[in-house]
């Protein structure tokens, strides 16, 4: 099933809905990430495998990319807050007009302000 090339995730309204699809095209290598929450959750499309838990025949893979993607995740936060906290203020006072640039800025067959 080499459909999920055409993909690059599943956006849905309700997390059970989402898993459905999500699941059907990449159940050994996906990545659940959940938004709109104050913290950072992700986690492995296939779920928590306690059948073969302590077997030593479970990929870590899943579980790998979803703490490596957590961890993008936090750190473009971060770099975000950063780039964001110190911007220029923009200052505009209202009902102020500059004559000369008005008249530089007006076309012939414009009307007098």
């Amino acid at each position: 099933m080499g459909e999920f090339k055409n993909y690059d995730g599943v956006l849905a309204l309700y997390h059970d809905q989402g898993l459905i699809p999500f699941k059907l095209m990449s159940f050994a290598s996906g990545v659940n990430f959940t938004a709109g929450l104050p913290f950072v959750r992700t986690s492995p499309a296939h779920g928590t495998a306690y059948h073969i838990a302590g077997k030593n025949i479970a990929s870590p893979d899943s579980f790998r990319s979803a703490v490596f993607l957590a961890m993008d995740i936090c750190k473009n936060r971060i770099e975000y807050d950063e780039l964001t906290s110190n911007t220029l203020k923009i200052s505009r006072k209202d009902h102020i007009i500059d004559e000369d640039i008005t008249k530089e800025l007006q076309k012939d067959d414009e009307p007098t302000l």
